[in-house]
């Protein structure tokens, strides 16, 4: 069972690694290079459509009330877009991951992240032994 992310507009069918491939072959690179500059283009999308959603909408409104609504509007999908620019680069960092030949390994020790967290999450830059101590640390706040 692949996750799929709920801003992806199409997401193509999981990839199945055929039997003996070896880990990020030029198959599977060939997938989360698709997949990620698909997921970039439907956020580029997203960001087009709040600018001319939020030109198109904006009005001075007599009432006070109104104007407090449009502006609460603005401000939620702005912070949605943050995060959408914030995931552009991430998205960014993955594929320059993958023409360097760093994608599908730990950041922090090397080792495989693995093909089933990555089709999860194809942003993924540390294994879940070192993302999982990476988030203790943070509770703890180191």
């Amino acid at each position: 069972m692949a996750a799929t992310h709920p801003l992806a507009q199409e997401t193509p069918a999981p990839y199945q690694a055929a039997e003996g491939e070896p880990y990020m072959s030029e198959a599977q690179l060939a997938h989360f290079r698709k997949l990620l500059m698909d997921w970039k283009e439907s956020l580029l999308h997203e960001v087009d459509r709040t600018v001319n959603h939020m030109q198109d909408e904006s009005a001075t409104f007599p009432d006070p009330n109104d104007r407090a609504t449009q502006e609460e509007e603005f401000s939620l999908e702005l912070r949605t877009r943050d995060r959408e620019r914030k995931l552009i680069k991430k998205i960014n960092e993955a594929m320059a991951q993958i023409e360097s030949g760093d994608y599908g390994y730990c950041e922090a020790c090397g080792v495989e992240i693995g093909l089933p967290r990555m089709l999860a999450r194809p942003t993924a830059n540390l294994c879940i032994d070192c993302k999982m101590l990476e988030e203790i640390r943070e509770k703890q706040g180191n």
